[in-house]
């Protein structure tokens, strides 16, 4: 009981700040108790094993990241009104909110660097032509399989002409996604590359016994059959403090409208509609 207890508290204090459902004790326990006794510790064991980045985490990897990367083009002749900040506006994105952060933290408004939507075409087109070479520089919070950035980009870069240096900004990447940027010639830059073999849950990860690891994926296939290790069977373990990525296991997330099962860290698309009065 006082274990069950500690990891209680534990995890409510790492956890805090997550924005669509606040980690209280109470949530914690109605989570926990959807799962059998023989279960619980094994369940949060788990849970312990996430990897959550907190709002501040998020500015200043960030901020840190971006300087960096400015401090490395500077010194390659890019002067800051030949980079190209690029957001992908897609539905779900955190892209936007990402850049500004970076607008605000870093003033880079002020420092003549250039803001674009990957799908303004105009704009790119516009000013690929005017600047002819430099650099261009796609922000988000977490990349995991990289198709949403590459699909994006792969359109941005139709419309674009001259000889620009490309990289992707991101406090934490997934292994996978170094692949398909690297297909297309994209430098990652980031505070963290999330490997396959710290995912206690996926395939090509040791972390647990094969006992362990199958009681635990037999819970989330029950949850839900088709989905249950995430989006792609990628059984990520990275929390971002605004949202989970669908590439989280359901264990964690739950049911879409957290019908039949709820979760600690449901999606905002994960939560029920919310009724008024």
């Amino acid at each position: 009981m006082l274990t069950v207890l500690w990891m209680f508290l534990r995890a409510a204090w790492k956890f805090r700040g997550y924005r669509p459902q606040p980690i209280t004790y109470g949530s914690l326990s109605a989570w926990i108790k959807q799962f059998g006794e023989k279960d619980r510790k094994t369940v949060l064991k788990l849970l312990d094993k996430i990897i959550f980045i907190s709002e501040a985490e998020t500015k200043k990897r960030l901020l840190d990241l971006n300087k960096t990367l400015i401090d490395r083009l500077i010194a390659a002749d890019i002067s800051l009104d030949k980079i190209i900040y690029v957001q992908i506006d897609d539905a779900g994105s955190s892209s936007p909110v990402m850049l500004n952060i970076l607008k605000e933290g870093a003033r880079l408004e002020r420092k003549r660097c250039r803001f674009v939507d990957s799908r303004d075409v105009r704009s790119l087109v516009r000013l690929s032509d005017e600047l002819g070479e430099g650099a261009i520089i796609y922000v988000d919070d977490f990349i995991g399989t990289g198709t949403q950035l590459c699909t994006a980009r792969d359109f941005a870069v139709e419309h674009m002409v001259g000889n620009f240096a490309e990289f992707v900004l991101s406090p934490c990447i997934c292994e996978e996604a170094i692949i398909e940027l690297g297909k297309r010639g994209i430098e990652p830059v980031a505070a963290e590359v999330h490997s396959k073999a710290v995912r206690p849950l996926h395939q090509h990860s040791s972390i647990l016994n094969d006992v362990t690891k199958k009681q635990l994926i037999d819970i989330c296939h029950v949850i839900d059959r088709k989905g249950g290790l995430g989006y792609k069977k990628m059984a990520t373990m990275v929390v971002l403090y605004r949202n989970a990525p669908n590439t989280v296991p359901v264990i964690f997330r739950g049911n879409v409208g957290q019908q039949p099962y709820i979760g600690i860290f449901p999606r905002y698309q994960d939560l029920p509609p919310f009724e008024e009065g």
